[in-house]
C-alpha cells in the first residue's frame, strides 16, 4: 500500500511539474489586420494620393501611443498631416493623410515594436507594409494648343542634337552619357532634325548648314570607312572606330544607310547657288557614291549582309531580311549610281520571295508584312523618316497600310493590355526598342516588359494622329516633369514598376522630331522624295510612290 500511494504522489508532482512548463511566459499584443485603401496591405498597387490606413489590433490601444509608434517614410512625407480616430471601440484606429501625397511614388510603412497595449503588451516585432500611389490626373504644364505641344516637344528634343552635340565633329552622341562615343545611324538622324529645327526657326539656315557641314567634313576627312560603309560607333575626337561589339568592328551597312538618309535630304534641302552650299553638295554627293552597296552582297550572294570586318571578314554573317529597320538599306543599294545592287537581291533577300508577307489580322487590323503583331514599332519608323509610305507600293505590300496597322496593333495592345501592367491605356501606349528596367531591349506585344517607350506613340504621329496626339498629351499634360526634361521626354519609362529612364538616346529622339514634321508639313518626306538617286532606286525595285 505504501508503495502505490508513492508511486502516485510520484506521478501527480510530474504531472503538475509539465503542467508548469507549459504556462505562457508573456502575452504580445498583435497586428490581426491592415488595410490600405480597403485593401490587404503590403505593395499594394495603385492606392490614392490621401490614403486611408486602418489597423486593427488584439487589445485596445492607446491613439497616442499608436501615433508615436506608427511611421511613414516617402518622399515630401515631413509636409504630410494624418488624422488618427477609432472606427470601432478601441481596437480598430483608422489614419487618413490630410493632405496628397506625392503621385507614382513609393512608400513604407513601419509600427514599432515599442507600441503597447492598454494591457501593457507590446508587440512581439515591428510591422512593415509598403505601397506606391497612384496617377495624379491633373495638368502639370499649363494647357497649350496641340500645335503648340508639338512643336516644344520638337524644340526641346531638337536640344539632344543641337546642345548636346559632339563640340568637334558636330555629330550625334549616341546616348546622354556617350561623352565622345558618337554614333552614325543617330547622326543621320540629327541631319534631319536639324532641317526641321531650320524650318521651325529653332536656329537659322547658316547655322545649320555650318553644323552639318562640320559633320560630313568629319565623316569625310577623318573617318574610317569600309568599303565605303561607315562603323556604327565613331570617336568623336579622333574618327577611330569604335567597336559595337568583339566582331562589329568596320562596316555596318543598316547605320550607313540611316546615315546617307539624311545626307542626301540634306543635298536636297541645300539647294542654293553659294558657295557653303555647293561645297557640302559635292562632299555629301563624293561620301554617297564611295559606299560599295554591291560588296555588302559577299560575293554576289543575292542578300546584302549587315557587316563587314577587316579583322574578321563576314564572320557576324548577318543578313539582312526583312521585315525590320533596314528597308532603306536596300533602297539605297538600289539607288546607288556608282554600286548598286540587282533586284534580285531585294527579292530574294530582303523579301525573301514573299516570305516577308505576314497577311494574318490582329485586333482585326490586317498586317501585311513581319512578325505575329508587327514587332515594335521602331519598324515602321527608320526607313520612313525620309521615304514617304503614304502611297508606297510594292509586289509585297501597301506601305501606308503597313504603317498605319502595325502602330494600331501596338495602341490596341496597349490599351487591351493582356498583362495587366499598371498606366498602360490607349493614351498611354508605345512598345519599342529602348532602355529598359535592366538595359535596353526591343519591347512589342510579343515581349512586353511593362515599359512605354514615348518615340513609339510621338514617332507615329503621321500613321495614327488621333492616338498619337492623345499619347502626348497624356505624356506632357498628365506625367509632366516626371518624363518631360530639357531634352525633350525621357527614353522610357514603367508606371507599374515606377521606373523612369534618365537616358535620352539619338535613335530615338531623332524620330521624334522628323516624324512630328513629316504629320505637320511632309518637310523631310518631300525632300528626300526629291532625291532622283532616290526615285531610281524605288523604281528599279518596282515600287510606286
Amino acid at each position: 500500500m505504501i508503495k502505490y500511494l508513492f508511486t502516485v504522489f510520484t506521478v501527480l508532482m510530474l504531472f503538475l511539474s509539465c503542467k508548469k512548463d507549459e504556462i505562457p511566459v508573456t502575452t504580445y499584443l498583435a497586428i490581426k489586420n491592415f488595410t490600405i485603401d480597403h485593401n490587404s496591405s503590403n505593395s499594394i498597387y495603385p492606392v490614392g494620393l490621401q490614403p486611408n490606413f486602418e489597423i486593427t489590433v488584439s487589445e485596445g490601444t492607446d491613439i497616442e501611443k499608436l501615433k508615436k509608434a506608427f511611421v511613414i517614410s516617402g518622399p515630401n512625407i515631413n509636409n504630410i498631416q494624418f488624422a488618427f480616430n477609432y472606427a470601432s471601440g478601441d481596437t480598430t484606429i483608422v489614419i487618413n493623410a490630410a493632405e496628397k501625397l506625392d503621385p507614382l511614388s513609393s512608400y513604407s510603412i513601419v509600427i514599432s515594436d515599442s507600441l503597447v497595449s492598454k494591457q501593457g503588451h507590446s508587440l512581439q516585432t515591428p510591422y512593415y507594409a509598403s505601397f506606391k500611389t497612384q496617377i495624379d490626373s491633373t495638368d502639370k504644364f499649363p494647357r497649350i494648343s496641340d500645335e503648340a505641344l508639338l512643336t516644344l516637344i520638337q524644340k526641346k528634343t531638337f536640344t539632344f542634337f543641337w546642345d548636346f552635340g559632339h563640340p568637334y565633329s558636330g555629330m550625334a552622341r549616341e546616348r546622354n552619357n556617350s561623352g565622345n562615343l558618337v554614333t552614325t545611324g543617330g547622326t543621320g538622324f540629327g541631319i534631319m532634325s536639324i532641317i526641321v529645327g531650320i524650318e521651325n526657326n529653332f536656329i537659322s539656315r547658316q547655322e545649320g548648314l555650318e553644323r552639318i557641314t562640320k559633320i560630313v567634313s568629319f565623316l569625310n576627312d577623318k573617318v574610317t570607312r569600309y568599303h565605303g560603309a561607315f562603323p556604327h560607333w565613331l570617336d568623336g575626337n579622333t574618327g577611330a572606330t569604335i567597336p559595337f561589339s568583339t566582331k562589329d568592328n568596320g562596316g555596318d551597312l543598316v547605320e550607313t544607310s540611316f546615315l546617307m538618309e539624311g545626307m542626301l535630304c540634306a543635298l536636297e534641302y541645300f539647294d542654293k547657288s553659294t558657295v557653303d552650299e555647293m561645297s557640302l553638295r559635292q562632299i555629301i554627293t563624293k561620301l554617297w557614291e564611295e559606299v560599295e552597296w554591291d560588296w555588302y552582297t559577299k560575293n554576289n550572294s543575292d542578300v546584302l549582309y549587315w557587316h563587314w570586318s577587316p579583322d574578321y571578314n563576314w564572320e557576324l554573317n548577318h543578313q539582312i531580311k526583312g521585315w525590320n529597320e533596314a528597308l532603306i538599306t536596300y533602297i539605297l543599294g538600289a539607288a546607288s549610281p556608282t554600286h548598286p545592287i540587282s533586284p534580285s537581291t531585294y527579292q530574294n533577300g530582303w523579301a525573301s520571295n514573299g516570305g516577308i508577307k505576314n497577311g494574318r489580322s490582329y485586333f482585326n487590323y490586317p498586317l501585311p508584312l513581319g512578325y505575329d503583331y508587327g514587332g515594335p514599332l521602331f519598324f515602321e519608323h527608320y526607313s520612313f523618316l525620309g521615304i514617304n509610305p503614304t502611297a508606297l507600293i510594292d509586289a509585297y505590300a501597301n506601305y501606308h497600310l503597313q504603317t498605319v496597322n502595325h502602330s494600331l496593333i501596338n495602341w490596341q495592345y496597349c490599351a487591351s493590355n493582356p498583362k495587366k501592367f499598371y498606366g498602360y491605356s490607349d493614351t498611354c501606349w508605345g512598345l519599342t526598342a529602348s532602355d529598359t528596367r535592366t538595359g535596353y531591349t526591343a519591347h512589342s506585344p510579343t515581349n512586353d516588359l511593362g515599359v512605354i517607350t514615348p518615340t513609339a506613340a510621338l514617332s507615329s504621329m503621321p500613321y495614327t494622329p488621333e492616338q498619337s496626339l492623345k499619347a502626348a498629351r497624356f505624356f506632357y499634360y498628365t506625367l509632366g516633369d516626371k518624363i518631360f526634361k530639357d531634352m525633350g521626354f525621357v527614353d522610357a519609362f514603367s508606371l507599374h514598376y515606377l521606373w523612369f529612364a534618365d537616358s535620352f538616346l539619338s535613335i530615338d529622339q531623332g524620330p521624334i522630331i522628323v516624324m512630328i514634321e513629316n504629320y505637320k508639313t511632309g518637310l523631310i518626306w518631300n525632300y528626300t522624295m526629291k532625291n532622283k538617286d532616290i526615285k531610281n532606286g524605288l523604281e528599279k525595285l518596282g515600287f510606286s510612290y
